[in-house]
């Protein structure tokens, strides 16, 4: 017999014509489990996707039956004529040396599997590659575990900032002198650390500049990285630049001789989602150095600032939605930030946050925020978001010295005085002399307590394609100023309120109008967006240490406009440049405008 001369095809389907045994359907019903299994395990394992893996076998099928169909209507015509040529086959049979047999042997058995199953996985390869190289899929399962787990991001800036002063404004040092008339204008962080109002030089830290134009290039980077330690849990880092140690800025100034420049730790978070076995995002919660929770805008929070303590957002889906409409990225814009509820979606949020700790006393600082909202979506391209929260800032206010019975004082109070504040708020001596006479101020506190209720409303239209056009709206207002309480309180120094000048009334009122139009996130070139504002933060609205850097150079006690247009010039870079011009609400002129213009790029 010359059964190994037999061609692979011929041995297959004289195998499957004959009167098959139980062996050989088992090992057909073997091979054709065993492709079946092979393309699940690859959908299982990330590298086939599971909509391609269907077409793939719904593509096979369709042509086996096809062919299976070819192949019997061949065999029922060859059948036809077998009968008529009967004597013609015989003949043939007799010079045909070749003998057909019903049973195959288990070697060629052996043979066929393994050359189908080669054809079979070259072709799924080959078409498996071709999809990733169509629509670049990762293979994550080639990768370590802990590969998987990590995710790293960052973010460049490269700034210029031209910070000009008008002609009205004092110029430096002209008004400086005895009788400290122009103590509205000092510098009173750098008074706290040690500058001494008795420093009456043009260039003294002391005091504020109030009429030389600077010109100054920064940087700012920033390094995050995000491990997924389970499911539902991770831990976030992000290191930034700043030397400045601010709250509110980790913009490195250019023009340090050289010096290399420090990294501090921005964030350093545990956060975890709870997400039920329906896909609803219920609730997450924060807990260390965390993100903004907040809906907000930069007149309450700056945008780089930080949050140290507990943060939780619960959130309760509503009924309906529209799977159409793709909202922006939560901090897509500068200058707001839309808080982490979900489309169509009522959210409640809360914090507590340490501010200050003391060893010394238990009257540590604190900030504690709640915040009731509605994330709603309608008329397929709409989308609003409002807000109404309480912030309240415990133990903030600065208490003057106790009086030593000899003069001087004790300084049992100091520790009243804030770490860090921009400018703005109604600031009393903290420093006291019990002899009655007049002392110099050396140190302050802040006079008014902030009890702050804050509204945000923020509507998102996007009935022209990509372009949106963002209506923002904020309003805030400060119940924790108690004119009576802040008299008795600067009785007790020599100077009392040392930055009001025209005396102390009830500022506490601030609010923010806003339009963006275009695309809120630049991802891509050409894609774009501008932005029109107008602000308004009187001086006890806010807290002066947390609201914008930017406008104003930083502080409450100021009014104007906003104008910015962004760019991309490539994928995940783009240009932006922003003008402010602001004045004083009260008191002396200091009005200032700014430009940026910013090199943005992230990875």
């Amino acid at each position: 017999m010359k059964i190994r001369s037999l061609p692979l095809a011929s041995l297959l389907a004289g195998s499957l014509l004959s009167t098959a045994h139980a062996s050989d359907r088992e090992e057909l019903l073997t091979l054709k489990n065993t492709t079946l299994n092979l393309i699940q395990l690859l959908v299982e394992q990330g590298v086939l996707d599971p909509k391609k893996a269907k077409a793939m076998i719904a593509a096979a099928e369709q042509k086996a039956a096809a062919e299976a169909k070819q192949q019997l209507q061949a065999e029922a015509a060859a059948g036809e004529e077998g009968e008529s040529k009967a004597a013609k086959t015989a003949k043939s049979a007799a010079v045909d040396k070749s003998v057909r047999v019903a049973y195959v042997p288990d070697f060629i058995k052996e043979e066929i599997r393994q050359q189908v199953r080669s054809e079979l996985k070259d072709d799924v390869v080959k078409e498996v590659k071709a999809h990733a190289r169509e629509e670049k899929w990762g293979i994550p399962a080639a990768l370590p575990d802990w590969v998987n787990r990590f995710k790293l991001s960052g973010d460049v800036r490269l700034r210029g900032e031209w910070d000009y002063f008008a002609d009205q404004n004092p110029r430096n040092g002209q008004l400086l002198g005895h009788d400290f008339s122009p103590l509205s204008y000092a510098n009173w962080l750098a008074v706290n650390n040690g500058a001494s109002l008795l420093d009456f030089r043009t260039s003294s830290p002391a005091y504020l500049n109030t009429s030389e134009d600077v010109q100054r290039f920064r940087l700012r980077l920033r390094l995050g990285l995000d491990a997924q330690i389970t499911d539902g849990l991770k831990a976030g880092v992000r290191l930034a630049t700043s030397n400045s140690r601010s709250p509110v800025s980790t913009n490195q100034t250019l023009g340090q001789t050289g010096q290399q420049y420090e990294f501090a730790l921005d964030r350093a978070f545990l956060q975890y989602d709870y997400v039920d076995d329906k896909g609803k995002d219920w609730f997450s919660v924060w807990a260390g150095r965390t993100l903004n929770p907040w809906l907000s805008t930069d007149n309450v929070f700056d945008s780089d600032l930080s949050f140290e303590g507990i943060s939780a957002t619960l959130r309760v889906p509503l009924p309906g939605g529209n799977p159409k409409y793709v909202p922006p990225l939560p901090n897509a814009r500068y200058g707001t930030n839309m808080g982490f509820s979900r489309p169509n979606s009522l959210f409640l949020t809360g914090g507590i946050y340490p501010l200050e700790e003391f060893q010394i006393t238990s009257k540590d600082k604190w900030l504690w925020g709640s915040q009731v909202g509605a994330d709603l979506l309608f008329q397929d391209v709409s989308r609003l978001k409002l807000g109404v929260a309480y912030y309240d800032y415990h133990n903030v206010k600065g208490q003057p010295n106790t009086p030593e019975l000899a003069g001087g004082d004790r300084a049992d109070r100091n520790f009243t005085a804030p770490q860090f504040l921009q400018k703005g708020n109604t600031l009393l001596q903290i420093n006291t002399d019990g002899s009655g006479a007049a002392v110099i101020p050396t140190r302050v506190g802040l006079a008014s307590g902030f009890q702050i209720v804050n509204a945000v409303a923020s509507y998102d239209y996007t009935g022209f394609g990509d372009t949106h056009v963002i209506l923002t709206a904020d309003y805030s207002k400060n119940f924790g100023f108690d004119a009576r309480d802040i008299a008795r309180r600067a009785s007790r120094s020599s100077y009392g309120i040392v930055n009001y000048a025209d005396g102390l009334r009830e500022r506490t009122s601030a609010w923010q109008v806003r339009l963006d139009l275009g695309t809120p996130q630049i991802v891509k070139r050409s894609d774009w967006n501008l932005m029109f504002a107008y602000k308004y933060l009187e001086r006890d609205a806010v807290f002066d240490a947390f609201t914008d850097s930017d406008f104003h150079l930083g502080g409450t006690n100021a009014k104007g406009w906003v104008f910015g247009a962004s760019y991309g010039i490539t994928t995940n870079t783009w240009l932006n440049a922003r003008w402010m011009t602001a004045d004083p609400i009260d008191g002396p002129k200091y009005a200032i405008d700014t430009l940026f213009v910013d090199l943005n790029s992230r990875f």
